[in-house]
């Protein structure tokens, strides 16, 4: 195992390990967790005592998560003078699972997006996010019962890899003139120029985890979405990659959308996993219009941040979405949403994208049985309108709470429904 300077590793836990493709989880698993900029400490601290209840209680004391804290951000900064020390990946690359909070990133300069560098330099290629309403909350849309889509978008690529010249600069005038006078193409002086690679190898590895869980999960579909009738070499090749993975890797488990009409009138086959696709201006309609028609989807990076953010207000918005950056072999799941310094250590905001991401991370690890007794404590929560502010403006005769008596209750109807 590696040397940690700065974190401590706990002597009583175990590493969670992989053998044949499958994570081996013990029963008491060390899991790294980076507590988060600006309102990070507040959520953390509101949740996680919702994990260790939820484990205690359903499994009777038999598991236990182990916590090690690893640093990134601004507490990163101050206790290393760095934004990520060395050791902060390493100890996802040992203990294969962990969480986050909110990390710092200066809009227009300065540091580059932490979150960005984790997921690439941990390779953690897809950002899944399922967006899926609970009952109580409150949504602008009128059925939003019909929206569980999951949103498994590429990590690595598109304009999320960061290529690109600012404009004026000696670097992008050498990139403009070798499009104009090499390559023929016509580029406005004074432009900035970036570049969005998207490629084979990443785009099959990212539709098959999606097929993949498809499968285990039960599910009926995997929805390619791209912007292929514009950009027809990174966009539409992302599609028939996509449906060239469905073809080579589970030819017996998956049918296209022509094949399910032309030879099964839009029946689907017991066991068939439908591919389908869709132009990504489309499918913000859709998923408006026709939400239940569509249940896991595979998208390049940009589109996928448009339409996990669309998904998640009509949910209830960012604060009820959880996130995970699955790589293979390892995950670090994380609140979607921002730091929001103007309320840091008001103990106020929503921490349920964090305690949704855990649930996420509890099914990543097989333990599901503990991940739903979460998910119904925050229905039984929320359905008594005991919510925090950006829930109780919306909910008329709601009790506004903070962001420790939220946790504290969900932790509460844990312990009774158990």
């Amino acid at each position: 195992m590696s040397t940690y300077q700065y974190a401590s590793v706990p002597d009583d836990g175990e590493r969670i390990t992989e053998a044949d493709g499958e994570l081996q989880v013990p029963d008491r698993p060390i899991l790294p967790f980076i507590e988060g900029d600006g309102i990070g400490p507040d959520i953390w601290n509101a949740t996680r005592p919702v994990f260790d209840a939820a484990v205690e209680e359903v499994y009777g004391g038999d598991r236990e998560i182990v916590w090690m804290e690893v640093f990134a951000g601004e507490k990163a900064r101050e206790k290393t003078g760095e934004w990520i020390p060395e050791e902060t990946f390493q100890s996802i690359r040992d203990f294969r699972v962990g969480i986050k909070g909110p990390l710092t990133t200066p809009v227009g300069g300065g540091i580059r997006s932490l979150n960005v560098t984790l997921r690439q330099v941990l390779d953690l290629y897809a950002c899944v996010r399922r967006s899926r309403w609970l009952p109580g909350t409150p949504s602008p849309v009128s059925e939003p019962e019909k929206v569980d889509i999951t949103v498994y978008r590429e990590n690595t690529e598109d304009v999320y890899s960061g290529i690109e010249w600012e404009a004026g600069t000696e670097e992008c005038e050498k990139v403009r003139s070798f499009l104009m006078d090499e390559m023929g193409e016509d580029v406005r002086e004074g432009s900035g120029i970036g570049v969005k690679p998207i490629s084979e190898f990443g785009t099959k590895r990212l539709v098959a985890m999606a097929i993949e869980d498809a499968i285990r999960d039960g599910r009926t579909s995997v929805t390619l979405v791209h912007k292929g009738n514009i950009m027809k070499f990174t966009e539409g090749a992302f599609r028939e990659w996509g449906y060239e993975v469905a073809r080579e890797r589970f030819p017996e488990r998956t049918i296209t959308e022509d094949e399910l009409w032309d030879e099964h009138d839009g029946e689907r086959p017991d066991g068939k996993i439908v591919i389908k696709d869709r132009i990504a201006d489309q499918m913000f309609q859709q998923v408006l219009l026709r939400p239940d028609e569509y249940d896991y989807c595979a998208m390049p990076n940009l589109n996928g941040d448009y339409l996990s953010d669309a998904l998640a207000a009509q949910v209830g918005g960012l604060g009820m979405a959880p996130g995970g950056n699955i790589g293979d072999g390892r995950a670090l799941f994380e609140a979607t949403h921002g730091t929001a310094p103007k309320y840091e250590g008001m103990d106020k905001v929503n921490p349920t994208s964090l305690i949704l991401s855990g649930v996420a991370m509890l099914k990543y690890m097989g333990w599901g049985e503990a991940a739903r007794a979460i998910e119904d404590a925050i229905v039984e929560t929320i359905q008594e309108k005991y919510v925090t502010y950006d829930l109780e403006r919306q909910m008329e005769g709601a009790t506004k709470v903070k962001t420790s008596e939220f946790g504290q209750r969900i932790v509460e109807h844990i312990r009774d429904g158990a």
